[in-house]
């Protein structure tokens, strides 16, 4: 069973835009096309006014085609964009740095190479 499925919501980008409507791909295989009278319920001069190439978006799917892999696509029922790019958080380093791997390394691997030398050994069990 496919991934893509009539009604579901979906995350692709914007690879190209026609007046009569947007193309989306979503992976090595499938694309889609939003029809200028699936952009939006209002009246749509110019579909740059809503998406961009290189944009990534979710979209509704309407229709799926198998055989050619291609997907009939809808944004205007929907909250489309995805807002903003994930923030990052600063990684501080601690005082002891890596002072506590290099420590308790030998430690561990000690520990891991005597219980593999007890599941060798099931006499000793």
């Amino acid at each position: 069973m496919t991934k893509y499925e009539k009604g579901k919501i979906v995350k692709g980008t914007v690879t190209f835009i026609e007046t009569y409507g947007a193309f989306v791909s979503f992976d090595e295989f499938y694309t889609g096309l939003i029809h200028i009278s699936e952009i939006s319920r209002g009246f749509v001069k110019n579909i740059n006014d809503f998406v961009k190439v290189g944009d990534n978006i979710y979209v509704e799917i309407l229709e799926v085609d198998e055989d050619e892999a291609h997907l009939k696509l809808s944004i205007k029922n929907i909250q489309y964009r995805i807002n903003g790019k994930p923030r990052r958080r600063r990684i501080v380093e601690t005082e002891s740095g890596f002072k506590t791997l290099q420590s308790k390394l030998p430690i561990w691997i000690e520990e891991k190479l005597k219980s593999m030398k007890k599941a060798e050994n099931p006499i000793d069990k």
